[in-house]
């Protein structure tokens, strides 16, 4: 999982364009990008989608729901769930207590489709409020379905009041570099994948590729995406290189062979246990994509 491509849930044609994307997952919104008068029809187009497209093996079918407190996220679940997505994508979660109070309704809807328990996978928006934002150590055992762990900065900055995200030079201020920092820290606390936020400029390509490169650099694991001509940047830079790999493949091998080292010499160059641990992670990044 590389890069997660919204697509709002009442454009069957920006549908049917995101399946020729190249990103991994489509994420169908029925939040945002759906007025309030179209979500009706947003549901309906959503199912029907589901239903002609889910046994595709790529992308991967998500749909962004309505907040729980928002009063729509039931109409959302009763609508999609019986065309049985892949997953959910929860916005605007406040802590661990919602993806748990999510996987509940699943249990339901996955019943009533006589579907496996725990077949619909969740992936959490966890900076939209101020509280979610300061709840990031929250998610642990929330939930076997939980996947990963996203972040935004639109929505907490209408909430906290503030005029601006970036700086002058385009730099996320101290508040949402604390979000992102955060959402990286939580992923990892719940060793889920951690979700870049969306890159709003999507005719800058090499600002989105210097964004994605630092990402990457400092734990992300995939980014979201708000067009299709995104997804080709994305996926380039959080495909591990083929160097990364083969170094990747050297260390596991060589802890195999003296499984009681400490510490080993490939190279010229001493690698130790966190390194092992780093390497097992790429290389499980490498089986997912």
């Amino acid at each position: 999982m590389r890069s997660l491509l919204f697509v709002p849930g009442d454009s069957e044609k920006k549908l049917e364009k995101g399946l020729a994307s190249g990103a991994d997952v489509l994420l169908i919104d029925l939040e945002d990008s759906v007025s309030a008068e179209r979500k009706p029809a947003a549901r309906q187009i959503a199912a029907d989608f589901l239903k002609s497209n889910r046994d595709k093996s790529s992308p991967r079918l998500f749909v962004r729901i309505n907040d729980l407190a928002s009063g729509l996220a039931d109409a959302d679940l009763g609508a999609v769930m019986p065309s049985l997505p892949h997953g959910i994508l929860l916005p605007k979660s406040n802590s661990g207590k919602d993806v748990t109070r999510l996987s509940a309704k699943l249990n339901v809807h996955e019943a009533h489709a006589d579907a496996a328990e725990g077949s619909t996978r969740i992936l959490a928006i966890i900076t939209e409020t101020a509280l979610g934002t300061l709840s990031a150590a929250s998610y642990p055992d929330a939930s076997a379905r939980l996947i990963g762990l996203t972040w935004g900065a639109e929505d907490l900055s209408a909430v906290i009041g503030a005029r601006a995200v970036r700086d002058d030079n385009g730099r996320y201020t101290d508040v949402f570099r604390l979000a992102r920092a955060l959402t990286i820290l939580g992923a990892s606390a719940a060793d889920v994948a951690a979700i870049d936020t969306v890159y709003i400029n999507y005719k800058d390509d090499a600002g989105l590729a210097l964004e994605c490169t630092e990402a990457e650099r400092d734990g992300f694991t995939a980014k979201l995406a708000i067009h299709p001509a995104q997804v080709p940047v994305i996926n380039a830079v959080f495909t591990p290189s083929a160097e990364a790999v083969a170094q990747a493949q050297k260390i596991i091998r060589a802890f195999a062979e003296d499984p009681a080292a400490g510490v080993i010499g490939i190279d010229g160059l001493m690698f130790d246990r966190p390194h092992l641990r780093r390497a097992e992670r790429l290389m499980g990044r490498v089986a997912a994509t």
